[in-house]
């Protein structure tokens, strides 16, 4: 039986001794594609991981948010300060042993916030609950890493088990169509110039992960990490704030050197509620919602209440979102604000709405 381990314990310590430039890039590409696909099968024959109770989450609201951080670093204090959930705060280690939901109401949206078991090292790979907790966080539409003042060492310990996790925070997912195919070799082409990659690494990636034929579209300068990511095609990209916590028991001077060092998105202290309220600002922000009215047929537009939704949404995405059978019986859509080239223009289900439209729905 393979001893993966150690087999990927050598090459990343390959890895670490090889300068990366243009003369090591393509050793450098088959290297990491050799770690991912033993990596691939150390889970495929652990089973990927046992089943535990109490991380099943039915997702409610607008969006979801997941508290991510080591244990004890306040993260069920801090859902308390968001949304008033009531979880259990205890000054010990694993005070939290399930997903605990709470609600946080900011400008009309309905934000769903879970706070999920401490994260420790080796999360990844099944320590401490780890893969269930990072299985929930591959739902969620953004995630919160919260790091301790007295351990900023944390941050580069939880980016390391998520990254492992196969998650990309703050990522765009690059454009990378891969058709494999029976016959014909490997056919690489690209609508941009390729600065950080070259043809050739990419087909040996390829050939590694067993692809021998495929036409490979590229319309991004990708690297060999994207590209590995790409070939195994479950990776889950999400959007995540950093957030420097209990800024209140360090000197200013202490917070200023960590500021540097750690470049979080906010510091606050979820106990004392410094900066809660910016801190749901930047939530709200980070989802990058839009607010769309509705308006009945023959009545004006009701501007009081915005039917909340995520930038890029459809026509399509807001009949499912009011009913369930308005898709199924739409006839068309009105649209007025930024997405329309004139007041009340006709529009269809792909229509891509933008912030402050107003849209009336008719329906069969």
């Amino acid at each position: 039986m393979p001893d993966y381990e150690s087999e990927i314990k050598a090459l990343e310590d390959e890895l670490k001794k090889t300068d990366y430039n243009k003369r090591t890039q393509m050793h450098v590409g088959m290297v990491k594609a050799k770690i991912a696909r033993l990596k691939e099968a150390q889970v495929k024959r652990s089973g990927g991981g046992k089943k535990t109770e109490g991380y099943s989450v039915r997702k409610s609201g607008d969006a979801t948010v997941i508290l991510i951080g080591f244990p004890s670093v306040g993260k069920s204090t801090l859902l308390n300060s968001l949304t008033g959930a009531g979880s259990r705060v205890g000054s010990y280690d694993f005070t939290t042993l399930d997903v605990i939901p709470g609600m946080l109401n900011f400008n009309h949206a309905r934000i769903q916030v879970l706070d999920v078991p401490g994260i420790v090292y080796g999360a990844a790979s099944g320590r401490g609950r780890g893969k269930e907790v990072l299985a929930v966080m591959r739902g969620a539409d953004l995630a919160i890493i919260i790091i301790d003042v007295n351990h900023p060492e944390h941050l580069d310990a939880l980016q390391r088990e998520i990254r492992e996790a196969g998650l990309r925070l703050n990522q765009k997912k690059p454009e990378i169509i891969i058709k494999r195919r029976s016959k014909g070799g490997i056919d690489v082409a690209s609508t941009v110039k390729l600065t950080k990659i070259t043809k050739e690494t990419i087909s040996n990636i390829l050939k590694e992960f067993r692809s021998s034929n495929a036409d490979v579209i590229l319309r991004d300068d990708i690297d060999v990490d994207q590209f590995i990511d790409a070939v195994e095609a479950n990776k889950v990209y999400i959007p995540a704030l950093v957030i420097l916590n209990k800024i209140d028991v360090v000197p200013e001077e202490r917070l200023e050197q960590l500021v540097k060092e750690l470049n979080p998105d906010i510091c606050i202290s979820a106990d004392r509620k410094v900066n809660i309220e910016e801190l749901k600002k930047k939530i709200f922000l980070k989802l990058d919602m839009i607010r769309v009215y509705c308006k009945e047929v023959g009545k004006e537009a009701d501007l009081n209440v915005p039917l909340i939704m995520r930038r890029g949404a459809t026509v399509n995405d807001m009949c499912n979102k009011l009913h369930k059978d308005f898709a199924s019986k739409f006839k068309f859509a009105r649209v007025w604000g930024g997405s329309a080239k004139f007041p009340g223009q006709k529009q269809m289900l792909k229509h891509i709405l933008m912030d402050g439209d107003i849209v009336e729905i008719n329906v069969r």
